[in-house]
């Protein structure tokens, strides 16, 4: 599966993530087709490791703007543009650009108590990411997303409920997480950071959901649902 859209209309511009979005590509442009990207991962990536020595943690931030392939820039920058701006809608520029970083350190974090004398550098924005998905299922969870099917040859879509497509995202990586850690051949991609970084954007929704903008939001987003 993968989103193409949601049907869940803003009212303000969604400065933050437009600006998010521009960063990442830029930074991947740049440093994606220099020759020397290797070193750049390994010097700006974040590795477990540093954490329990209280080393380079500068790079927990670093390693938010680097991705390994197009694919990879693709598919977060794909996730963050549909998602992210309902919620910075939700949560107003600043508390958005705040909650998205926190989310990307609990990732950084998770990752490293699964993994904790690993030097692989860890690199993306889906730790991020993966909490703005879970705002998102806080604060929206019937908004519809339309989605890409592939049922073999055959590619459909189908309308879907956030709370179906995310959850059934959140189950995928605790699957495949649960599975690194009784496989110990690296996995290649870091779980435990989606999963921590989703974890903490649905905390985080928690403690917002009250206040009075996400309430005026989920009170305009109601409406759209129940005219």
């Amino acid at each position: 599966m993968m989103p193409i859209r949601d049907i869940n209309p803003t009212h303000t511009r969604p400065i933050v993530t437009k600006t998010l979005v521009a960063i990442n590509v830029i930074v991947f442009i740049i440093t994606f087709f220099n020759p020397r990207f290797p070193q750049i991962v390994d010097t700006w990536g974040f590795k477990p490791i540093y954490l329990f020595l209280g080393v380079r943690l500068e790079t927990i931030f670093t390693s938010m703007f680097l991705h390994a392939d197009i694919q990879h820039i693709f598919g977060n920058m794909l996730y963050l543009w549909i998602f992210g701006d309902n919620v910075e809608d939700a949560l107003g520029h600043g508390r958005f650009l705040a909650t998205y970083i926190a989310s990307g350190v609990a990732a950084a974090i998770i990752q490293s108590l699964f993994t904790p004398l690993s030097i692989v550098p860890m690199i993306g924005a889906s730790g991020a990411i993966s909490g703005v998905l879970g705002m998102y299922l806080v604060f929206y969870p019937r908004a519809r997303i339309v989605t890409l099917l592939f049922l073999g040859y055959f590619i459909t879509t189908a309308v879907l409920p956030a709370y179906h497509y995310i959850w059934f995202w959140f189950i995928m990586q605790f699957i495949l997480g649960s599975i690194t850690v009784l496989n110990p051949v690296p996995a290649g991609v870091a779980y435990w950071a989606h999963i921590g970084g989703f974890l903490a954007g649905m905390l985080i929704g928690r403690m917002f959901i009250n206040s009075d903008r996400v309430r005026m939001k989920r009170r305009e987003y109601i409406e759209l649902l129940y005219p």
